[in-house]
């Protein structure tokens, strides 16, 4: 559906919200519900205590496979499960339905991505109540939070039409 275009990459090295070494700190200072993105992100919510509404997670981790320990951990959590494709560095319709369905579900949902997660804090800001958080991984610095507010989903919007493909059905497909 949406593939991202080199020139664009770029806007994605720096973190979208502040950066937290410990999984205490940020579990304070998110709202409600926390939509995580990445495996990494899932397991160290999960360890203190905070099983994410929605966690989206494709058993890797900085193009690596996760250790036995995440993995075990993830397999083990109480939530509803969908399995969908994402190819790298795209966006796959299959993901962006999924991923409003289970923000929208009463019960917590892991979103097992086969291909690669990456992208998926884009969709997960626009699809996520206001006042709920994203949590996603950054390399080598640790977890990012972003409160969903209407200045973020902006962000994220205005970010998400700049991917080749059909911006306006992945839009719909997310209901914004």
């Amino acid at each position: 559906m949406l593939a991202l275009p080199p020139e664009l990459r770029s806007e994605f090295k720096e973190p979208f919200g502040p950066v937290f070494s410990d999984a205490e700190s940020l579990l304070s200072a998110a709202g409600r519900p926390i939509v995580a993105v990445g495996d990494v992100v899932t397991y160290h919510l999960r360890e203190a205590g905070h099983e994410p509404h929605v966690a989206v997670v494709d058993g890797r981790t900085e193009r690596e496979t996760v250790t036995e320990e995440i993995r075990l951990a993830l397999e083990d959590a109480e939530h509803h499960r969908i399995e969908v494709v994402n190819e790298p560095a795209e966006l796959s319709r299959e993901l962006l339905l999924s991923l409003r369905e289970a923000v929208d579900a009463e019960e917590n949902t892991l979103l097992l991505v086969e291909g690669e997660e990456d992208l998926a804090t884009l969709p997960a800001v626009l699809a996520t109540p206001l006042g709920g958080s994203v949590v996603y991984g950054q390399p080598g610095e640790g977890m990012v939070l972003i409160d969903v507010t209407e200045s973020n989903r902006a962000t994220m919007r205005d970010l998400l039409v700049r991917f080749d493909g059909d911006a306006d059905a992945a839009l719909a497909a997310l209901g914004v």
